[in-house]
């Protein structure tokens, strides 16, 4: 999802939260996507329809492999509370999370990031947050996997073992390359990478 920093506008009054100023944009922009990581606010405007078109492909075979029943559940923006800062919550566009997800709520519709097995991205405008920021982010939560589709480059990464602020294992796959993805979401899962990128493009007239 792509995303852009604001910064928090100053008051006269009473202070002000992070939080309360995300919520303060959602009411005004609907279907604006708001998250906080690292004590900042990124602000996404509602996704094209490729990157949308990615999404839904991409559910296809999570969904397939039986991940949407019994022990876990496939999702599209479920917030993940982040242990980088006192308000810090990241909205990954696609996720694999234990079916016992509603147990585990912490606050802002966000959930504890031990119950994330899996956490994905498709990259739109600012393509940068999701190949490092949110990295970062989502290795601190130590959420197991993480994968980027990543239509600025025509590359789908795979990140496995996070340690600190990074993944350990960092693999980008080009156009070509089928990808099973770890055991460790439950299932085996296979994506076509260039099946998954040609979905993320615009369709052109024939």
């Amino acid at each position: 999802m792509s995303a852009a920093s604001v910064e928090q506008p100053f008051h006269d009054e009473e202070p002000v939260t992070l939080t309360t100023i995300a919520d303060e944009i959602m009411e005004r922009h609907p279907g604006y996507r708001v998250e906080i990581i690292g004590g900042h606010l990124l602000v996404a405007p509602s996704p094209d329809a490729p990157h949308a078109r990615a999404l839904t492909g991409l559910m296809i075979p999570f969904i397939a492999a039986g991940l949407h029943d019994g022990e876990t559940e496939v999702l599209q923006n479920v917030g993940l509370w982040l242990p980088t800062g006192a308000e810090d919550y990241a909205i990954p566009d696609l996720a694999v999370v234990d079916a016992d997800i509603d147990d585990h709520f912490v606050e802002n519709n966000a959930y504890d990031p031990v119950c994330f097995r899996l956490v994905l991205e498709v990259t739109s405008g600012n393509w940068k947050d999701d190949l490092k920021t949110k990295v970062g982010a989502y290795a601190e939560a130590k959420v197991p996997v993480h994968v980027i589709v990543d239509r600025k480059h025509q590359r789908l990464h795979v990140l496995t073992n996070p340690v600190g602020s990074a993944y350990e294992n960092h693999r980008p796959h080009a156009p070509g390359e089928l990808v099973t993805l770890p055991d460790s979401i439950g299932a085996k899962v296979t994506l076509d990478v260039a099946e998954i990128l040609k979905a993320g493009q615009p369709k052109t007239a024939d």
